[in-house]
């Protein structure tokens, strides 16, 4: 049964459960104060719009270089790909996987996995609403894995910086990298759960 059903709204912030109120237009936490609804408004279309913005930024994240690695006046740029590949042609097969997994194939999954459920609460495609919550909580746990590259960078940045003789610098792609972890943690965030639970015949967007 679901909270809607018994009359009740969650807080998202506090996640209290107030009595709904007949007739009014707006409602608030009685706890903390936070407007609650039924359904959070635009939440698919919202989550539609940051998941493309985050598809977009996907491409020069992979394309352009993530960091540029001086050494005695020589430079080079290196894509997440390459720098997966420099690592373990050096043998560090250890590390190589781990920038694979934190870099690749967690933001794919995640822009992926959004996608899937956007499009199986909208079409109502035949999963069920355990799969569905199984995948959201997947996507808001693993979201904060992939800011390890940026993480990594920034550290080599602040440690790395000998002048003319060695540092490293950030590249664009750092940048578009770092947009694609942001959209997708908000898009997962603005995404209401509780459309998982929904009968399939009522609309909440």
């Amino acid at each position: 049964m679901r909270a809607i059903n018994a009359g009740l709204l969650l807080c998202p912030e506090c996640h209290k459960l107030d009595r709904i109120q007949p007739g009014q237009r707006k409602q608030f936490c009685k706890r903390c104060g936070a407007r609650v609804f039924v359904r959070r408004p635009n939440s698919l279309a919202r989550t539609w719009a940051l998941l493309i913005a985050a598809t977009v930024m996907y491409f020069p994240a992979n394309l352009l270089p993530i960091m540029t690695v001086r050494n005695l006046g020589q430079h080079s740029p290196d894509t997440i790909l390459s720098g997966i590949v420099m690592l373990s042609k050096q043998g560090m097969f250890g590390i190589a996987i781990v920038v694979f997994l934190a870099s690749i194939l967690v933001p794919t999954l995640k822009l992926a996995g959004i996608a899937l459920l956007l499009f199986s609460v909208q079409r109502h495609v035949q999963l069920s609403a355990r799969q569905r919550v199984f995948m959201f909580r997947f996507i808001e746990w693993i979201g904060r894995w992939s800011m390890l590259d940026i993480f990594v960078i920034a550290v080599l940045v602040a440690i790395v910086n000998f002048g003319s003789l060695a540092n490293v610098e950030a590249g664009f792609g750092a940048l578009a990298f770092a947009s694609v972890v942001v959209l997708t943690m908000l898009a997962a965030l603005s995404f209401d759960p509780r459309l998982i639970w929904d009968n399939t015949g009522v609309e909440h967007e």
